[in-house]
């Protein structure tokens, strides 16, 4: 039979096994734990991370657009201001014309309306607006708009046969469309 003191013994022998074994498994736990809140924590790094890079990318293609938007904004600012412009080119065009006719007569007058024509064509060029001139070639509904059709047996349907009022571009795209008179 056992005394009371050797099974009191036997207790506290006994005791220190389980707290052993409740030490390794509550650092089992917070080991797991542990992991779980540092793949937690890598898997929102990894989120954030793509975002920041997402949003990067967005704001520098947002940046590229508005450049590029202002560049063309700068680039065609002037339109309406050099369409205007180009009733005063006609004119001298048609000054020029009328003058050559009675060049004898008017020759300081028609070098100084030429004059003007040059420097007005000068203008235009550093502008980036240029005319066009498609007389001899297939009609194109993108450049020009036939005011009158006439037979000719020299050309072929849809040549342009001469322009009433000349068509121009600024920087590659249409300005004014070209007056023609096409063959029917």
């Amino acid at each position: 039979m056992k005394t009371e003191d050797e099974e009191i013994e036997k207790e506290e022998i006994e005791e220190p096994e389980n707290e052993i074994d409740n030490d390794d498994a509550i650092e089992e736990e917070t080991e797991e734990s542990l992991e779980n809140d540092e793949s937690k924590l890598e898997q929102d790094f990894n989120k954030l991370k793509d975002d920041y890079v997402r949003l990067y990318a967005e704001m520098d293609n947002m940046k590229k657009r508005a450049q590029a938007e202002t560049e063309k904004t700068i680039k065609f600012a002037i339109s309406s201001f050099a369409k205007e412009l180009l009733g005063v080119a006609d004119n001298l065009e048609r000054a020029i014309a009328a003058m050559s006719e009675t060049k004898d007569s008017c020759a300081d007058l028609l070098k100084g309306v030429e004059l003007t024509q040059n420097e007005l064509t000068k203008v235009f060029e550093k502008f980036g607006i240029k005319r066009f001139n498609h007389i001899g070639q297939k009609f194109d509904p993108n450049f020009e708009r036939v005011v009158q059709e006439i037979d000719d047996p020299k050309a072929e349907s849809g040549t342009i046969l001469s322009e009433l009022q000349a068509g121009y571009t600024i920087h590659e795209r249409i300005l004014r469309e070209a007056m023609v008179i096409v063959a029917k």
